[in-house]
């Protein structure tokens, strides 16, 4: 313990402040180069973080997602409440995957490291990661309860003073379809975690500290009142947000009132459609972490994510709402209805600060899954899982982006990385002109899929996709984004969720959605509407029928592009 005379200064602590990051950042890349599933070695699908002895977080890693992060911040006291301080010792791994104890769902593995420094506590690692598989129905929507969704695995130790419990590796491996795969995401993930740890003891003996408290101290005061600066400028109102998507069955209604405080910003879901009976609902943890995700980007982005930065963002939800899904509802898919929370709080904030917030995009993720069998001998079994996205809502001043995952933050998986999980064909995959709505500034394109099993294979594909009948609403006059659509290469109709079995030859042909316009059509800059309609973005037919472009403009953009030219 440092003295008040030993006590690093403002800018000492910055310093460290920013060590902490990369610190966190090194554990994710690391997770990143040693990951076994694609969803995490290609798409990014993870988080990292360090926190004090309390389990407070103090850093997240750049790379990662809303949801895990926010989600992980909750996750950390679950751990040393269950654990036990009097249980932890150095070289300790826990793990779970508990759904309302971890980040929302069976598929997302969390590990927690105790980190030790001269025997004593200092603090703790934390990691999230998608896995591929975790048994059960697979990852999809189709089931009724987290019973049949996969191996659950409660808060546990994976390993005990370095030693790993190779009774849980038996079990996992008992239950799964990609043991391998998954057990070697397990020992990425303690990895990681042990490289954070190194790392940050290297820190301490940099700096000469014995403890994190006093880091800690001045990170988490430095956030929690810059981010009650930005809130405390903000009127003094409320302001209710809604807005219907597809669902399973039916169609689901998302209801939020956010309500500014001079110290904090609750956002309350009451109003929210009900459980449904398949798997898309949201454990609250989840809800709660794209719902400060919404309001923190919109007002304090700059300031780094922690505890603090965190806390002033409140959240409640009536239990047994989509969006407060209790056990034991099925909550494989609960991502579908948590990537649209941010835009139902957008919805409501720009009633309360207007000209700020994106119009709607995509939502969440065009993800799907397949499940491929040989229809005969040479072939082989594989689950091959692909993370892909529709396009983003248009900002105020600014167009949406192009396939691009918002909110989620994860990357399009390669095509490449997608045919070497498994005996599969990825035939098309480009962008969807005319799916951006049209506005002052245009929503992001989709795009176009068609995928297939390789010949002497059929498969089951696992849709999980949004946005078919209810596509992204323009803000302030701009136009709907492009919808969902999907259906086999012989014209047979298919659902946007469910598993869905596809016969050797078939292919499946996919449209995801774009994001929509922001603002009048009509005050687009005409330089921006011929710059798109050279890229194919918009057809000639929308640039007249939305932007009110010439005839004679239209032609000029055609001669220019023949030419080779810029437009």
């Amino acid at each position: 313990m440092t003295t008040d005379s030993q006590k690093p200064s403002t800018v000492a602590y910055q310093v460290m402040w920013n060590r902490l990051i990369s610190v966190v950042e090194e554990q994710a890349q690391a997770l990143v180069r040693t990951a076994f599933s694609t969803s995490v070695r290609e798409a990014g699908d993870l988080s990292a973080g360090v926190y004090d002895t309390h389990g407070r977080m103090l850093a997240q890693a750049v790379t990662g997602t809303p949801g895990h992060v926010n989600a992980m911040a909750d996750a950390v006291p679950h751990f040393i409440r269950r654990i036990g301080r009097e249980n932890m010792f150095e070289g300790d791994v826990y793990i779970t995957n508990d759904p309302w104890e971890g980040t929302g769902h069976l598929h997302d593995i969390t590990m927690v490291s105790p980190s030790f420094r001269n025997g004593a506590l200092v603090g703790f690692f934390a990691c999230t990661a998608h896995v591929v598989d975790v048994g059960g129905r697979g990852f999809g929507a189709d089931a009724h309860s987290v019973y049949e969704e996969g191996i659950y695995l409660p808060i546990m130790k994976f390993a005990e003073r370095g030693e790993v419990d190779q009774s849980l590796i038996r079990i996992v491996r008992g239950n799964v379809r990609e043991p391998d795969q998954l057990v070697g995401d397990m020992y990425a993930l303690a990895t990681c975690n042990e490289i954070g740890h190194r790392r940050l003891i290297d820190m301490m003996e940099e700096f000469g500290l014995d403890d994190l408290d006093g880091i800690a101290g001045f990170i988490l005061d430095n956030s929690r009142r810059a981010t009650l600066e930005r809130i405390a400028a903000l009127p003094r109102t409320s302001a209710e947000g809604e807005m219907t998507v597809d669902g399973f069955d039916t169609p689901i209604t998302l209801k939020a009132r956010v309500t500014v405080h001079e110290d904090r910003i609750v956002t309350d879901f009451d109003g929210t459609s009900g459980v449904d009976k398949k798997g898309i609902n949201c454990p609250m943890v989840y809800t709660k972490a794209y719902a400060c995700y919404a309001l923190k980007v919109a007002i304090a982005p700059e300031i780094p994510n922690n505890a603090a930065s965190l806390a002033p963002f409140e959240v409640t939800a009536p239990e047994g709402t989509i969006v407060n899904a209790v056990h034991p509802a099925p909550v494989a898919l609960r991502h579908i209805v948590g990537h649209f929370v941010p835009d139902v709080v957008f919805n409501a904030f720009d009633q309360i600060v207007p000209g700020l917030v994106p119009a709607e995009g995509a939502g969440c993720l065009c993800n799907f899954q397949m499940s491929v069998r040989p229809t005969a001998s040479g072939g082989r079994r594989a689950e091959v899982l692909t993370f892909n996205s529709g396009g983003s809502g248009a900002r105020p001043d600014v167009d949406g982006l192009n396939a691009t995952a918002f909110p989620s933050g994860v990357m399009t998986m390669p095509i490449e990385a997608t045919e070497h999980a498994g005996p599969v064909i990825i035939w098309r995959k480009e962008l969807r002109p005319g799916s951006g709505g049209a506005g002052r500034t245009r929503g992001g394109l989709g795009q176009f899929m068609d995928v297939s099993a390789m010949p002497g294979h059929e498969f089951d594909i696992q849709a999980m996709f949004d946005r078919g009948d209810h596509p992204a609403r323009g803000r302030r006059g701009g136009h709907a984004g492009g919808e969902t659509r999907i259906a086999q290469d012989d014209g047979t109709p298919m659902r946007v969720k469910g598993k869905q079995f596809v016969p050797e030859g078939r292919r499946v042909q996919m449209a995801f959605p774009g994001g929509a316009g922001y603002g009048d059509p009509a005050e687009r800059d005409p330089a921006l509407v011929r710059r798109d309609l050279a890229r194919g973005y918009i057809s000639a037919e929308e640039a007249t029928r939305d932007y009110g472009l010439s005839d004679e403009d239209i032609g000029d953009v055609a001669a220019a592009v023949a030419r080779g030219e810029d437009v």
